[in-house]
């Protein structure tokens, strides 16, 4: 089974989006590394190919962020290391660059 995700640079901060929390900031770019999370990622139970593609430097809105293709031998495996690997991306590769209106 194969499952892909497409993430793109969207103007609402982690934090508005996540805990409805509005400061007045809004995301204007955004810069990130991935290695470490795509060979942990490989370490997963069923999981037997990855292809990430993330855009790189600093995007602006509406630009790709990435493209996640993971495959694996069930379901279940597949849709656990993609939430995995999307989130570890999100969560602990990319740094939002924010601004106040």
């Amino acid at each position: 089974m194969f499952l892909i995700h497409n993430g793109v640079v969207r103007q609402p901060p982690k934090a508005l989006v996540r805990q409805g929390l509005d400061d007045g900031s809004r995301v204007t770019g955004m810069e990130f590394g991935y290695d470490a999370a795509i060979a942990e990622t490989y370490k997963m139970e069923g999981i037997f190919y990855i292809k990430v593609w993330l855009n790189e430097g600093q995007l602006t809105l509406g630009d790709d962020i990435m493209y996640v293709l993971i495959g694996g031998d069930i379901r279940p495996h597949v849709v656990d290391a993609l939430q995995f690997l999307v989130g570890k991306i999100k969560n602990e590769c990319v740094t939002e660059i924010e601004q106040k209106q």
